[in-house]
């Protein structure tokens, strides 16, 4: 299965699982990020550093172990 690490940039694709849990998972989905959802790969910083998202339109950054951690398929 794709995670957001995987996309490119400009690329989409729905979130369809949340490989975290308690207090993390509780932010992920209040910053928006709940199965369903499209999200657009707009940025990664140099070096590894946080990738930038575009979803239910606001661009969010988030770290790249956490988008290892958010399950994606294709937006079709």
């Amino acid at each position: 299965m794709r995670t957001l690490a995987d996309l490119r940039q400009g690329e989409s694709a729905r979130l369809v699982n949340l490989l975290v849990a308690g207090d993390e998972a509780t932010a992920v989905m209040e910053a928006g990020f709940i199965p369903g959802t499209v999200v657009t790969m707009m940025h990664a910083a140099p070096g590894g550093g946080p990738r930038i998202y575009r979803l239910e339109g606001a661009e969010i950054a988030i770290r790249v172990e956490l988008a290892l951690a958010l399950q994606v398929e294709d937006a079709a």
